[in-house]
């Protein structure tokens, strides 16, 4: 079975550590854990893919190189080419709802005004797909989230960064190999 895993973020150097881009470092961890590079795909992605679970599930890691609200086109590209149904999709990104480091899992749902899946739902036709909602936070007193988003995590977050990160992690590979509501059990914080 073939899960794609999408971390949500934006491109370039300028927002790689920013709270926007945690669905990316997630991603960058399992492919630190497995060992594996990344690559440009024609879709407009990077990738990287590794078995997992005895070799019985093939798991095809993507960034997109477009902006976040641009993220459903070359992810239903990836998808396309890969042949990769809605359901085996597995979207990691920021939640503002949800507290610093909590993580929790869903299928489908609304997209809470979240630009990234807002465009993968449009390009999906649908929000059948998973989610790892990772805990942000809102901002204290009247900071836009907008802008709250868009910058690094505070000093004291990133004491609790690289633990929160690993737990993202963990999320993602046991909701490949033991299904939701294992996962919602064991790890929504």
């Amino acid at each position: 079975m073939t899960w794609l895993v999408v971390g949500l973020g934006n491109p370039g150097d300028q927002y790689a550590a920013t709270r926007h881009n945690i669905g990316q470092m997630v991603i960058d961890e399992l492919a630190r854990r497995h060992s594996i590079k990344f690559s440009s795909h024609k879709s407009r992605t990077e990738i990287a893919a590794y078995k997992l679970d005895a070799r019985t599930h093939s798991i095809i890691l993507a960034k997109s190189k477009s902006y976040m609200n641009e993220t459903g086109g070359p992810i239903k590209a990836l998808a396309n080419f890969y042949s990769v149904e809605t359901a085996n999709i597995i979207a990691l990104h920021d939640e503002l709802d949800i507290p610093f480091a909590a993580i929790r899992t869903k299928f489908a749902g609304g997209d809470n005004g979240h630009n990234g899946l807002k465009s993968m739902t449009s390009s999906f036709d649908g929000p059948d797909y998973y989610r790892v909602r990772l805990g942000i936070g809102r901002p204290m007193g009247q900071q836009d989230p907008a802008d709250f988003v868009l910058k690094a995590f505070s000093k004291i977050e990133q004491k609790d960064l690289a633990e929160f990160i690993d737990r993202g992690a963990d999320v993602v590979e046991s909701l490949i190999t033991k299904g939701l509501e294992a996962t919602q059990s064991a790890h929504n914080s």
